[in-house]
């Protein structure tokens, strides 16, 4: 019987209806019971309303073992296309966990790759909501291809289009690598979870029991790991989170960041600065304080909020510019920088300079976190990773030292010396090689042995040492410091800077890459 062109539509409008349907209403129902939206309603939420292209809505597995040749659905358990985040376009691929557990087959990869590779020749972000069960064990090393093809497209794409990742399920096993690479991941609450090995295959091979929440929840990566860096109560409220982070970036790696219309005025000036640190310098207060006092309204988006808390690093605008801020916290171990403080700063200092976001550091910093725990842990490479991103970093680079600017993390903190464009001080900041007690204990040591009053000998060298140098004046004589400023106008400042940055070009030897010590 010949083909009517009524059959035809019929069979398109059957397999869009089974691509819709995902893995059918039983399968969504427990999706929704289990907390967690679809595919297509996490698309629906991401994106602009009616903006959403489809791509590949068709593509069914090629895998006849295992009586898998009776098992096909349309779309074979992931959605991707492209559309748009406040008009601006991103690519996106979305797992269905109600299809095949959302598990990877070497057809469902291949959507996937089809995306990123679009997504490089129009340099637009991409999005990947993850929520999968892994392989599909069914088809073996086709499967584990699959994934080596989207890890390799993750590495050439990175520094070149914006990449975020969204857990919102099991991400178990060789697919957690895909969003390892990525620059940001966003996890939610008690329904996602990451892991190289599950709690089954620790306590077979280790003997430890752990919950599937304890090793890989959230929180778990939020605070311990590190690996996550936003955390949602719910879908909604991550996906909403992904859409504010999208407006701080740029579409790739040739633009500059979106600047956007502001009303807060460039020259606001902040009185509560002048009086925020306090005059003892062993006194905590939170740098969160000075952030929201300088960018705009107040609004910052943290990165990272709950891991190596002695150091802060958030997207923020000034007089409508973005820009990566990156402070030492005086409230957690004293602003010290350890291991995870370095890395955690490196990364985000690396990513800004990818995308062409101006950094704005906060310094007061006493020094390197001291300890075996810290040596053995191998601070010294760590903290040189901090180093060597601050220094490689060719975009416009603005320090405001608030108080302790101390021995070799006064160096690292984007100082003059590794290319800051524009250093400012406050009054209050203290520009040494280290304390004052510390450096009269070595300095004059001998002296105050052999003094008829020790203590009063050692208060007095204290106070001289403090005088000539617990101060950002030698560091300005030197022309260390471009500006001693009030506190109150570092808004007014840092918004002139950035305007005369704004066309700001340096660049590096010519070579293939450096070598950061990782």
């Amino acid at each position: 019987m010949a083909r009517t062109r009524e059959d035809l539509l019929q069979r398109l409008e059957d397999l869009n209806r089974r691509a819709l349907e995902g893995g059918g209403a039983d399968r969504v129902a427990k999706q929704h019971a289990a907390g967690k939206l679809t595919a297509r309603e996490r698309i629906d939420l991401l994106l602009d309303p009616g903006s959403f292209v489809e791509l590949d809505r068709l593509v069914t597995h090629r895998c006849t073992d295992f009586g898998m040749e009776t098992q096909r659905f349309p779309g074979d358990g992931v959605v991707t296309g492209y559309g748009a985040v406040d008009g601006r376009k991103v690519f996106v691929f979305a797992q269905d966990f109600t299809v095949f557990g959302g598990s990877l087959s070497s057809a469902y990869a291949s959507k996937i790759c089809k995306v990123m590779d679009l997504a490089m020749k129009v340099g637009a972000p991409v999005i990947g909501l993850n929520d999968s069960g892994g392989a599909r064990i069914q088809e073996g090393v086709e499967s584990l291809a699959g994934y080596a093809d989207i890890f390799l497209r993750n590495t050439l794409a990175s520094g070149v289009v914006p990449q975020l990742s969204a857990v919102l399920g099991p991400c178990a096993g060789g697919a957690v690598y895909s969003p390892a690479i990525t620059d940001f991941i966003f996890m939610v609450d008690t329904t996602s979870y990451m892991f190289i090995t599950g709690p089954d295959v620790i306590k077979a091979v280790t003997h430890e029991s752990v919950s599937k929440e304890e090793l890989g929840g959230a929180s778990t990566h939020a605070s311990r790991s590190g690996v996550s860096h936003f955390t949602a109560p719910d879908d909604r409220t991550c996906l909403a989170q992904l859409r504010e982070l999208l407006g701080f970036l740029p579409s790739n790696n040739t633009e500059d960041p979106p600047r956007g219309a502001c009303d807060d005025p460039a020259d606001r000036e902040a009185p509560a600065l002048d009086t925020l640190v306090p005059v003892e310098s062993n006194r905590p207060y939170d740098i969160r304080d000075v952030i929201a006092a300088v960018v705009d309204h107040g609004n910052v988006f943290e990165v990272q909020a709950n891991y190596a808390m002695n150091i802060v690093c958030a997207f923020a605008r000034v007089d409508g510019r973005p820009v990566g801020v990156v402070a030492n916290q005086p409230a957690v171990l004293a602003g010290c920088l350890d291991i995870s403080a370095s890395v955690k700063a490196a990364r985000f200092v690396r990513f800004c300079d990818c995308f062409n976001i101006p950094l704005v550091t906060f310094v007061d910093v006493p020094g390197f976190l001291p300890g075996t725990d810290q040596e053995f842990g191998g601070i010294i490479k760590h903290g040189a990773k901090l180093l060597f991103a601050y220094a490689e970093a060719t975009v416009p680079k603005i320090t405001v030292i608030t108080r302790k600017a101390y021995g070799g993390a006064y160096d690292v903190m984007a100082s003059k010396h590794i290319r800051a464009d524009l250093n400012l001080a406050w009054p209050t900041a203290e520009i040494a090689v280290m304390g004052s007690e510390g450096a009269v204990n070595i300095i004059h040591r001998h002296e105050i042995d052999r003094a008829a009053d020790p203590a009063a000998r050692r208060a007095q060298f204290i106070e001289d040492y403090q005088t000539k140098f617990a101060n950002p004046f030698k560091a300005a004589e030197l022309g260390f410091i471009d500006e001693v400023i009030h506190p109150r106008v570092t808004r007014h400042r840092i918004a002139r800077a950035l305007d005369l940055l704004k066309d700001k070009r340096e660049t590096l030897p010519r070579k293939k890459h450096g070598n950061i010590p990782l």
